[in-house]
Protein backbone atom coordinates (compact mmCIF):
# COMPACT_ATOMS: atom_id res chain seq x y z
CA UNK A 1 0.00 0.00 0.00
CA UNK A 2 2.02 3.15 -1.26
CA UNK A 3 1.42 6.48 0.86
CA UNK A 4 -1.56 7.85 -1.62
CA UNK A 5 -3.53 4.89 -0.80
CA UNK A 6 -3.30 5.90 3.14
CA UNK A 7 -3.94 9.54 3.15
CA UNK A 8 -7.05 8.78 0.92
CA UNK A 9 -8.43 6.73 3.48
CA UNK A 10 -7.63 9.50 6.39
CA UNK A 11 -11.08 11.67 6.31
CA UNK A 12 -10.86 15.45 5.15
CA UNK A 13 -10.58 18.05 7.73
CA UNK A 14 -11.40 21.65 6.99
CA UNK A 15 -8.37 24.04 8.24
CA UNK A 16 -9.28 27.54 9.17
CA UNK A 17 -7.43 30.10 8.76
CA UNK A 18 -5.59 31.15 11.82
CA UNK A 19 -5.64 35.03 10.71
CA UNK A 20 -9.26 35.18 10.10
CA UNK A 21 -10.03 33.97 13.77
CA UNK A 22 -7.61 36.62 14.57
CA UNK A 23 -8.97 38.98 13.00
CA UNK A 24 -12.83 38.48 14.23
CA UNK A 25 -10.79 38.53 17.90
CA UNK A 26 -8.89 42.07 17.04
CA UNK A 27 -12.13 43.69 15.98
CA UNK A 28 -13.87 42.07 19.28
CA UNK A 29 -11.84 43.29 21.96
CA UNK A 30 -11.24 46.60 19.59
CA UNK A 31 -14.99 46.83 20.15
CA UNK A 32 -14.94 45.87 23.73
CA UNK A 33 -12.66 48.56 24.16
CA UNK A 34 -14.76 51.47 22.43
CA UNK A 35 -17.46 50.44 24.17
CA UNK A 36 -15.79 50.75 27.27
CA UNK A 37 -15.24 54.81 26.19
CA UNK A 38 -19.27 55.19 26.78
CA UNK A 39 -17.93 55.27 30.83
CA UNK A 40 -15.05 57.64 29.88
CA UNK A 41 -17.25 60.15 28.02
CA UNK A 42 -19.93 59.79 31.28
CA UNK A 43 -17.16 60.53 33.87
CA UNK A 44 -16.04 63.34 31.65
CA UNK A 45 -19.52 65.14 31.29
CA UNK A 46 -20.29 64.72 35.42
CA UNK A 47 -16.87 65.84 36.14
CA UNK A 48 -17.08 69.05 34.24
CA UNK A 49 -20.54 70.12 35.04
CA UNK A 50 -22.93 70.09 38.53
CA UNK A 51 -23.10 67.74 40.43
CA UNK A 52 -27.20 67.94 40.03
CA UNK A 53 -26.55 67.19 36.79
CA UNK A 54 -25.36 63.51 37.76
CA UNK A 55 -27.77 61.18 36.67
CA UNK A 56 -29.40 63.19 34.10
CA UNK A 57 -25.75 62.78 32.67
CA UNK A 58 -25.41 59.47 33.43
CA UNK A 59 -29.15 58.63 31.85
CA UNK A 60 -27.95 60.21 28.96
CA UNK A 61 -24.87 58.03 27.79
CA UNK A 62 -26.59 54.70 28.90
CA UNK A 63 -29.13 56.14 26.89
CA UNK A 64 -26.62 56.57 23.86
CA UNK A 65 -25.53 53.50 24.09
CA UNK A 66 -28.88 51.29 24.05
CA UNK A 67 -30.91 52.89 22.47
CA UNK A 68 -28.06 54.00 19.80
CA UNK A 69 -27.01 49.88 19.57
CA UNK A 70 -31.16 49.40 18.57
CA UNK A 71 -31.51 51.91 16.47
CA UNK A 72 -28.24 51.13 14.02
CA UNK A 73 -29.15 47.44 14.39
CA UNK A 74 -32.76 48.56 12.54
CA UNK A 75 -31.87 50.72 10.70
CA UNK A 76 -28.25 52.61 10.58
CA UNK A 77 -25.91 50.12 9.82
CA UNK A 78 -27.85 49.01 6.59
CA UNK A 79 -28.31 52.37 5.87
CA UNK A 80 -24.43 52.94 6.17
CA UNK A 81 -23.27 49.49 4.48
CA UNK A 82 -26.17 48.83 2.11
CA UNK A 83 -25.12 47.03 -1.05
CA UNK A 84 -27.00 49.11 -3.35
CA UNK A 85 -26.20 52.65 -3.42
CA UNK A 86 -25.72 55.99 -5.49
CA UNK A 87 -22.58 56.73 -3.97
CA UNK A 88 -25.09 58.78 -1.43
CA UNK A 89 -27.53 56.93 -0.10
CA UNK A 90 -28.73 53.16 -0.37
CA UNK A 91 -31.16 52.79 -3.56
CA UNK A 92 -32.53 48.97 -2.31
CA UNK A 93 -35.06 49.19 0.31
CA UNK A 94 -34.48 45.25 0.92
CA UNK A 95 -30.58 46.33 2.30
CA UNK A 96 -31.83 48.89 5.06
CA UNK A 97 -33.70 46.64 8.22
CA UNK A 98 -31.23 44.41 10.36
CA UNK A 99 -28.73 44.17 8.03
CA UNK A 100 -26.11 41.50 8.73
CA UNK A 101 -23.38 43.37 7.04
CA UNK A 102 -19.82 41.58 6.93
CA UNK A 103 -20.35 39.43 10.10
CA UNK A 104 -21.53 39.82 13.82
CA UNK A 105 -17.87 41.24 14.86
CA UNK A 106 -18.31 44.11 12.22
CA UNK A 107 -22.17 45.47 12.79
CA UNK A 108 -20.74 45.46 16.95
CA UNK A 109 -17.82 47.14 15.92
CA UNK A 110 -19.44 49.58 14.08
CA UNK A 111 -22.38 50.18 16.40
CA UNK A 112 -20.17 51.04 19.30
CA UNK A 113 -18.56 54.01 17.23
CA UNK A 114 -22.44 55.33 16.19
CA UNK A 115 -22.89 55.48 19.99
CA UNK A 116 -19.49 57.87 20.08
CA UNK A 117 -20.67 60.14 17.81
CA UNK A 118 -23.98 60.74 19.89
CA UNK A 119 -22.14 60.86 22.60
CA UNK A 120 -20.17 63.98 21.86
CA UNK A 121 -23.56 65.52 22.13
CA UNK A 122 -24.51 64.74 25.06
CA UNK A 123 -21.88 66.92 26.85
CA UNK A 124 -22.01 70.38 24.82
CA UNK A 125 -25.96 70.46 25.94
CA UNK A 126 -25.18 69.12 29.69
CA UNK A 127 -26.88 70.72 32.48
CA UNK A 128 -30.46 72.26 30.99
CA UNK A 129 -31.64 69.90 28.12
CA UNK A 130 -34.74 67.87 28.27
CA UNK A 131 -34.20 64.36 28.50
CA UNK A 132 -37.10 63.39 26.05
CA UNK A 133 -35.82 65.64 23.11
CA UNK A 134 -32.56 64.24 23.51
CA UNK A 135 -33.67 60.94 23.26
CA UNK A 136 -35.12 61.57 20.20
CA UNK A 137 -32.40 63.40 19.02
CA UNK A 138 -30.18 59.90 19.69
CA UNK A 139 -32.55 57.93 17.66
CA UNK A 140 -32.44 60.23 14.35
CA UNK A 141 -28.59 61.14 15.10
CA UNK A 142 -27.80 56.90 15.11
CA UNK A 143 -30.56 56.22 12.83
CA UNK A 144 -29.87 58.44 9.68
CA UNK A 145 -27.65 61.23 10.76
CA UNK A 146 -24.27 59.24 11.46
CA UNK A 147 -24.98 56.26 8.65
CA UNK A 148 -25.16 58.51 5.95
CA UNK A 149 -22.54 60.28 6.37
CA UNK A 150 -20.24 57.24 7.18
CA UNK A 151 -21.33 55.80 4.10
CA UNK A 152 -19.71 58.45 1.84
CA UNK A 153 -16.43 56.98 2.76
CA UNK A 154 -16.39 53.43 4.46
CA UNK A 155 -18.97 52.04 1.76
CA UNK A 156 -17.34 52.96 -1.06
CA UNK A 157 -19.52 56.54 -1.83
CA UNK A 158 -18.80 59.57 -3.24
CA UNK A 159 -16.14 60.86 -1.30
CA UNK A 160 -14.36 58.30 -3.45
CA UNK A 161 -15.53 58.81 -7.03
CA UNK A 162 -13.42 59.24 -9.80
CA UNK A 163 -13.99 62.94 -10.32
CA UNK A 164 -12.38 63.67 -6.33
CA UNK A 165 -8.75 65.01 -6.77
CA UNK A 166 -7.86 61.68 -5.26
CA UNK A 167 -9.59 59.21 -2.88
CA UNK A 168 -11.03 60.74 0.47
CA UNK A 169 -9.29 59.69 3.58
CA UNK A 170 -10.61 58.66 6.88
CA UNK A 171 -9.21 55.79 8.00
CA UNK A 172 -11.10 55.61 12.13
CA UNK A 173 -13.25 58.88 12.11
CA UNK A 174 -12.05 62.10 12.78
CA UNK A 175 -14.84 63.70 10.68
CA UNK A 176 -16.99 61.01 9.92
CA UNK A 177 -17.65 60.48 13.90
CA UNK A 178 -16.13 63.21 15.78
CA UNK A 179 -16.45 66.22 13.39
CA UNK A 180 -20.31 64.77 12.67
CA UNK A 181 -21.15 64.66 16.51
CA UNK A 182 -18.79 68.27 16.78
CA UNK A 183 -20.97 69.94 15.10
CA UNK A 184 -24.40 68.69 15.83
CA UNK A 185 -22.99 69.70 19.59
CA UNK A 186 -22.55 73.08 18.51
CA UNK A 187 -25.83 73.37 16.62
CA UNK A 188 -27.10 71.76 19.64
CA UNK A 189 -25.25 74.20 22.64
CA UNK A 190 -26.25 76.96 20.15
CA UNK A 191 -30.33 76.13 20.51
CA UNK A 192 -30.72 75.34 23.39
CA UNK A 193 -29.07 78.37 25.11
CA UNK A 194 -26.12 78.84 27.67
CA UNK A 195 -26.60 77.62 31.41
CA UNK A 196 -27.70 79.71 34.12
CA UNK A 197 -24.87 82.08 35.12
CA UNK A 198 -22.75 81.24 32.22
CA UNK A 199 -23.13 84.69 30.72
CA UNK A 200 -23.13 88.17 33.11
CA UNK A 201 -23.34 91.45 31.71
CA UNK A 202 -22.91 89.66 28.17
CA UNK A 203 -19.03 88.59 29.63
CA UNK A 204 -18.88 84.35 30.18
CA UNK A 205 -18.20 83.22 33.08
CA UNK A 206 -16.60 80.26 33.94
CA UNK A 207 -18.79 77.77 35.77
CA UNK A 208 -16.30 74.95 37.71
CA UNK A 209 -17.21 71.52 37.28
CA UNK A 210 -17.75 69.60 40.52
CA UNK A 211 -14.99 67.10 40.11
CA UNK A 212 -11.97 67.34 37.55
CA UNK A 213 -10.85 64.09 39.68
CA UNK A 214 -13.63 61.93 37.72
CA UNK A 215 -13.49 64.28 34.62
CA UNK A 216 -9.62 63.02 34.69
CA UNK A 217 -10.29 59.51 35.12
CA UNK A 218 -12.86 59.29 32.32
CA UNK A 219 -9.97 60.73 29.70
CA UNK A 220 -7.53 58.49 30.74
CA UNK A 221 -10.52 55.78 29.85
CA UNK A 222 -11.07 57.36 26.83
CA UNK A 223 -7.54 57.54 26.44
CA UNK A 224 -7.33 53.64 26.39
CA UNK A 225 -10.54 52.75 24.53
CA UNK A 226 -8.93 54.60 21.68
CA UNK A 227 -6.23 51.93 21.16
CA UNK A 228 -9.77 49.84 20.22
CA UNK A 229 -11.49 52.79 18.50
CA UNK A 230 -8.59 53.09 15.99
CA UNK A 231 -6.39 50.24 16.08
CA UNK A 232 -9.57 48.49 15.63
CA UNK A 233 -10.00 49.79 12.60
CA UNK A 234 -7.63 48.01 10.50
CA UNK A 235 -10.61 45.21 10.63
CA UNK A 236 -7.75 42.51 10.52
CA UNK A 237 -4.97 41.05 12.48
CA UNK A 238 -2.18 38.70 10.73
CA UNK A 239 0.92 39.36 8.72
CA UNK A 240 1.30 42.96 7.04
CA UNK A 241 -2.29 43.90 9.07
CA UNK A 242 -0.57 43.43 12.27
CA UNK A 243 2.10 45.47 11.53
CA UNK A 244 0.24 48.14 10.68
CA UNK A 245 -2.69 47.82 13.45
CA UNK A 246 0.48 48.00 15.61
CA UNK A 247 1.58 51.81 13.99
CA UNK A 248 -1.55 52.42 14.22
CA UNK A 249 -1.78 51.91 18.11
CA UNK A 250 1.58 53.75 18.57
CA UNK A 251 0.68 56.99 16.49
CA UNK A 252 -2.55 57.17 18.15
CA UNK A 253 0.00 57.08 21.82
CA UNK A 254 2.22 59.70 20.22
CA UNK A 255 -0.53 62.08 19.03
CA UNK A 256 -2.58 62.11 22.34
CA UNK A 257 0.60 62.90 24.85
CA UNK A 258 1.57 65.61 22.58
CA UNK A 259 -1.61 67.03 22.19
CA UNK A 260 -1.64 66.52 26.31
CA UNK A 261 1.59 68.95 26.11
CA UNK A 262 0.12 71.38 23.61
CA UNK A 263 -2.61 72.13 25.47
CA UNK A 264 -0.36 72.45 29.11
CA UNK A 265 2.03 74.71 27.37
CA UNK A 266 -0.12 76.91 25.87
CA UNK A 267 -2.68 77.12 28.96
CA UNK A 268 0.83 77.60 30.85
CA UNK A 269 1.76 80.29 28.54
CA UNK A 270 -1.60 82.10 28.33
CA UNK A 271 -2.85 82.22 32.13
CA UNK A 272 0.65 82.08 33.99
CA UNK A 273 -0.48 78.17 35.17
CA UNK A 274 -0.79 75.00 33.85
CA UNK A 275 -4.49 74.43 33.16
CA UNK A 276 -6.44 71.25 34.12
CA UNK A 277 -9.20 71.04 32.22
CA UNK A 278 -7.79 72.58 29.04
CA UNK A 279 -5.08 69.60 29.34
CA UNK A 280 -7.62 67.18 29.37
CA UNK A 281 -9.65 68.58 26.32
CA UNK A 282 -5.86 68.66 24.81
CA UNK A 283 -5.43 64.73 25.21
CA UNK A 284 -8.88 64.19 23.73
CA UNK A 285 -7.62 66.94 20.73
CA UNK A 286 -4.25 64.90 20.37
CA UNK A 287 -6.33 61.53 19.68
CA UNK A 288 -9.13 62.80 17.41
CA UNK A 289 -6.41 64.85 15.74
CA UNK A 290 -4.65 61.64 14.54
CA UNK A 291 -7.99 59.57 14.51
CA UNK A 292 -8.27 59.99 10.30
CA UNK A 293 -4.62 59.91 9.31
CA UNK A 294 -3.62 56.95 11.72
CA UNK A 295 -3.17 54.67 9.19
CA UNK A 296 -1.47 57.30 7.18
CA UNK A 297 0.92 59.07 9.64
CA UNK A 298 4.61 58.45 10.43
CA UNK A 299 5.17 58.99 14.29
CA UNK A 300 6.77 62.06 13.66
CA UNK A 301 3.24 63.62 11.82
CA UNK A 302 1.24 62.39 14.88
CA UNK A 303 3.44 64.32 17.22
CA UNK A 304 2.89 67.29 15.10
CA UNK A 305 -1.15 66.61 14.85
CA UNK A 306 -1.28 66.16 17.67
CA UNK A 307 0.74 69.53 18.87
CA UNK A 308 -1.59 71.40 17.03
CA UNK A 309 -4.34 70.17 18.33
CA UNK A 310 -3.86 70.50 21.27
CA UNK A 311 -2.95 74.07 21.19
CA UNK A 312 -6.18 74.44 18.37
CA UNK A 313 -8.07 73.15 20.75
CA UNK A 314 -7.66 75.66 23.10
CA UNK A 315 -8.03 78.77 21.64
CA UNK A 316 -11.19 77.10 20.01
CA UNK A 317 -12.88 76.68 23.20
CA UNK A 318 -12.01 80.21 24.19
CA UNK A 319 -13.54 81.74 20.66
CA UNK A 320 -16.82 79.95 20.94
CA UNK A 321 -17.23 80.49 24.35
CA UNK A 322 -16.36 83.92 24.22
CA UNK A 323 -16.91 85.68 20.98
CA UNK A 324 -19.55 83.26 19.52
CA UNK A 325 -21.26 83.25 23.26
CA UNK A 326 -21.90 79.68 23.03
CA UNK A 327 -21.66 77.47 26.27
CA UNK A 328 -20.31 73.83 25.31
CA UNK A 329 -20.42 72.80 28.79
CA UNK A 330 -17.58 70.59 28.30
CA UNK A 331 -15.83 71.87 24.94
CA UNK A 332 -16.95 68.91 22.58
CA UNK A 333 -17.57 71.34 19.55
CA UNK A 334 -14.04 72.39 19.50
CA UNK A 335 -12.10 68.86 20.83
CA UNK A 336 -14.41 66.81 18.37
CA UNK A 337 -15.54 68.98 15.62
CA UNK A 338 -12.56 71.42 14.88
CA UNK A 339 -10.27 69.46 15.97
CA UNK A 340 -11.78 66.86 13.78
CA UNK A 341 -11.49 68.74 10.67
CA UNK A 342 -8.01 69.64 11.80
CA UNK A 343 -7.04 65.66 11.93
CA UNK A 344 -8.47 65.06 8.19
CA UNK A 345 -6.67 68.13 7.00
CA UNK A 346 -3.34 67.10 8.24
CA UNK A 347 -3.22 64.34 5.77
CA UNK A 348 -3.19 66.84 2.85
CA UNK A 349 -0.54 68.35 4.52
CA UNK A 350 2.56 65.17 5.54
CA UNK A 351 0.34 61.86 5.18
CA UNK A 352 1.82 59.07 3.85
CA UNK A 353 1.12 55.97 1.80
CA UNK A 354 3.70 53.23 2.40
CA UNK A 355 7.18 55.07 1.94
CA UNK A 356 5.24 57.46 -0.33
CA UNK A 357 4.27 61.26 1.12
CA UNK A 358 0.91 62.06 0.01
CA UNK A 359 0.83 65.49 1.38
CA UNK A 360 1.17 68.95 0.40
CA UNK A 361 4.55 69.45 2.68
CA UNK A 362 6.18 66.06 1.47
CA UNK A 363 5.84 65.74 -2.13
CA UNK A 364 2.36 64.08 -2.33
CA UNK A 365 1.38 67.43 -4.40
CA UNK A 366 -2.09 69.27 -3.48
CA UNK A 367 -4.42 66.78 -4.55
CA UNK A 368 -5.09 64.87 -1.24
CA UNK A 369 -5.42 68.38 0.75
CA UNK A 370 -7.91 69.29 -2.11
CA UNK A 371 -9.61 65.48 -1.52
CA UNK A 372 -9.30 66.07 2.90
CA UNK A 373 -11.44 69.83 2.76
CA UNK A 374 -13.76 68.83 0.26
CA UNK A 375 -14.51 65.80 2.29
CA UNK A 376 -14.15 68.50 5.62
CA UNK A 377 -16.97 70.89 3.93
CA UNK A 378 -19.01 68.00 3.33
CA UNK A 379 -19.51 66.41 6.61
CA UNK A 380 -19.51 70.06 8.57
CA UNK A 381 -22.41 70.91 6.32
CA UNK A 382 -24.24 67.18 6.61
CA UNK A 383 -23.98 67.45 10.28
CA UNK A 384 -25.09 71.09 10.50
CA UNK A 385 -27.92 71.54 8.43
CA UNK A 386 -29.34 67.85 9.68
CA UNK A 387 -28.98 68.47 13.17
CA UNK A 388 -30.28 72.24 12.67
CA UNK A 389 -33.47 70.92 11.33
CA UNK A 390 -34.01 68.02 14.35
CA UNK A 391 -33.04 70.37 16.53
CA UNK A 392 -35.27 72.94 15.42
CA UNK A 393 -38.36 70.83 14.77
CA UNK A 394 -37.66 69.55 18.49
CA UNK A 395 -37.45 73.27 19.98
CA UNK A 396 -41.01 74.01 18.41
CA UNK A 397 -42.62 71.16 19.37
CA UNK A 398 -41.59 69.68 22.84
CA UNK A 399 -39.05 72.09 23.57
CA UNK A 400 -35.23 71.51 24.04
CA UNK A 401 -34.66 73.09 27.60
CA UNK A 402 -36.29 72.53 31.08
CA UNK A 403 -37.41 75.56 32.88
CA UNK A 404 -35.29 77.61 35.17
CA UNK A 405 -36.91 75.92 38.21
CA UNK A 406 -36.01 72.46 36.91
CA UNK A 407 -32.44 73.37 35.47
CA UNK A 408 -31.01 74.17 39.76
CA UNK A 409 -31.80 70.28 39.96
CA UNK A 410 -32.41 68.46 36.81
CA UNK A 411 -31.54 65.18 38.04
CA UNK A 412 -34.60 65.48 40.26
CA UNK A 413 -36.92 67.54 37.88
CA UNK A 414 -35.67 65.22 35.17
CA UNK A 415 -35.13 61.74 37.17
CA UNK A 416 -36.84 61.83 40.22
CA UNK A 417 -33.16 61.54 42.02
CA UNK A 418 -29.87 62.61 42.95
CA UNK A 419 -26.48 61.46 42.11
CA UNK A 420 -24.53 61.63 45.67
CA UNK A 421 -25.87 61.38 48.97
CA UNK A 422 -26.40 64.74 51.36
CA UNK A 423 -28.09 68.03 50.28
CA UNK A 424 -30.92 67.66 47.40
CA UNK A 425 -30.04 71.16 45.80
CA UNK A 426 -26.26 71.29 45.33
CA UNK A 427 -24.27 74.35 43.77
Amino acid sequence: MNLNTIFALIPSVEVLDPNTDFSILWVLLSGILVFFMQAGFTLVEAGFTKSSNAVNISMKNILDISVGTLSFWLIGYGLMYGGSSNGFIITEFSDLFFNPGAGAEDVFFQTVFCATAATIVSGAIAGRTKYSTYALFTIVMTAIIYPIAGGWEWNSGWLNADWMPTEFIDFAGSSIVHSVGGWAALVGAWMVGPRIGKYVNGKAVTLPGSNLLLGTLGVFILWLGWFGFNGGSQLAWGGDDSVAASMVVFVTNISAAAGAVGALLITWFKFGKPNLSMTLNGIIAGLVAITAGCGNMTPGGAFFAGLVGGVLVVYSIEFIEKVLKIDDAVGAASAHGVVGAWGTLVIGLWGVDGDSGIGLFNGGGGAQLGAQAIGVLAYGAWATITSFIVFYVLKTTLGLRVSKEEEENLDIAEHGEIGFAGKRTRE
